[in-house]
């Protein structure tokens, strides 16, 4: 029987170790997630190790139930690394989050609940690479989770950004160019122990990875491909700002109060046959904001944003999706535009805390997102932002270290290779 619980145990341990980390999003009453490192916005946490890491959210009950947090380290493929929790983390996780308000002078009551590592609980994360952050219930029910990576600056990443020399896709394609020079230290078998990812606006469903150096130059690694680092360059996302709730805008039409305000945007436009126009934005990213108070964490009032899209009924089997990061570029029912044959256009309200937003249109189909965008379009000229991450498993390492970090905007995009 000992024999037979000690292979149950080994077995047990093994599956925990070869599962895969994936964000479970936010249920409806969690709103307004904002994760952060060192921005303004909120954006996908990419912080040098022993930077703050922050999180905030609301919730939309009200009733400031307690919720609790745990942090988790993963390896490059986000399998759970073999690292102990004292390994990684100096102090404990699985407390409460201390940190938390109830919204002053608002029709929608909310709690709004902030976290910052480290405190006086989890006092440092000690190593590089992936980590999960996840929130509990009082109940233990996993509520939502939220992937963030550490990196200690070890080599130096030069990126470039590229215009496609595929002339299939010379209109429509962005292309990464990036090297990695590790100075004085050697990578060793960099084809197999070292291993970037690129990330296109800190958006992890749009990234690239599993890319083995073109070349070796001394303690230098070149990537010079053309089609294994291409983007779809997409359109620049459209916005909105109601930071003032009750005016209408260049955006928002006009104004609504029932139990809560609505705020109708002006509708938008199939771009895919368009010309690209340059528009500044935030790369999908949001920016709580309002004007009725001086604390728009609980000031800002929540208001159900009304988007409408003109654009022919999609084929049967596709969907046009609202998205952006307000939701972590999530694609659920919630974001789901509806097809009104009276008007013909895509609508949807969707519930927003005061603020300004981007957002875009995506199309899916069969449950997945297309890669191209067949609403938006897409064009090389459209300014994006690119991460690089490179991480090392040095041999007898039990862990992959994030040890460089690289960006760069497609606003210098060439079409020219520098040598």
């Amino acid at each position: 029987m000992k024999t037979f619980s000690t292979l149950f145990l080994l077995l047990a341990i093994c599956s925990l170790f070869g599962q895969v980390a994936t964000e479970v999003p936010a249920p409806p009453y969690i709103k307004s997630v904002q994760f952060y490192g060192n921005t303004a916005q909120s954006q996908l946490p990419v912080i040098r190790l022993g930077d703050p890491l922050n999180l905030s959210f609301d919730d939309i009950i009200g009733d400031e139930a307690d919720y609790y947090y745990t942090i988790t380290h993963h390896n490059y493929d986000w399998t759970t690394s073999v690292l102990a929790k004292t390994e990684y983390l100096k102090g404990v996780d699985d407390v409460r989050i201390m940190n938390y308000t109830n919204s002053v002078s608002t029709l929608q009551l909310y709690t709004h609940y902030e976290l910052q590592i480290p405190n006086q609980y989890s006092t440092a994360i000690l190593k590089s690479g992936n980590y999960l952050l996840s929130i509990f219930n009082n109940d233990d029910e996993l509520i939502f989770s939220r992937k963030f990576m550490i990196y200690d600056p070890q080599v130096t990443v030069g990126v470039e950004v590229l215009r496609t020399r595929n002339l299939e896709f010379i209109e429509e394609k962005q292309v990464v160019n990036f090297n990695v020079d590790s100075g004085e230290n050697i990578l060793i078998n960099p084809d197999e122990t070292v291993k970037p990812l690129i990330i296109q606006n800190n958006d992890l469903k749009r990234s690239v990875g599993n890319i083995p150096p073109q070349y070796s130059i001394g303690n230098l690694l070149q990537y010079r491909y053309d089609d294994e680092t291409s983007f779809y360059a997409g359109n620049e996302f459209f916005d909105y700002d109601n930071k003032d709730i009750r005016a209408a805008t260049n955006r928002v039409q006009y104004i609504e109060l029932l139990k809560l305000y609505h705020n109708y945007l002006y509708g938008n436009n199939t771009r895919k046959d368009g010309v690209y126009t340059y528009n500044p934005d935030l790369n999908g990213n949001f920016q709580i904001n309002t004007i009725q108070g001086d604390q728009p964490k609980v000031n800002a009032e929540y208001a159900w944003i009304h988007f409408s899209l003109d654009h022919p009924q999609r084929p049967e089997g596709e969907e046009i999706h609202l998205y952006g990061n307000f939701n972590n570029f999530v694609i659920e029912d919630a974001t789901k535009l509806q097809f009104n044959p009276e008007n013909q256009r895509y609508e949807l309200p969707i519930l927003l805390k005061q603020g300004y937003y981007n957002y875009r249109y995506v199309v899916v189909k069969d449950g997945k997102m297309l890669k191209y965008n067949p609403v938006d379009g897409d064009f090389w000229q459209t300014e994006n932002v690119y991460d690089v991450l490179v991480y090392y498993r040095a041999p007898g390492s039990r862990y992959d270290e994030l040890i460089g970090r690289g960006n760069a905007l497609s606003t210098s995009i060439s079409n020219v290779r520098r040598d």
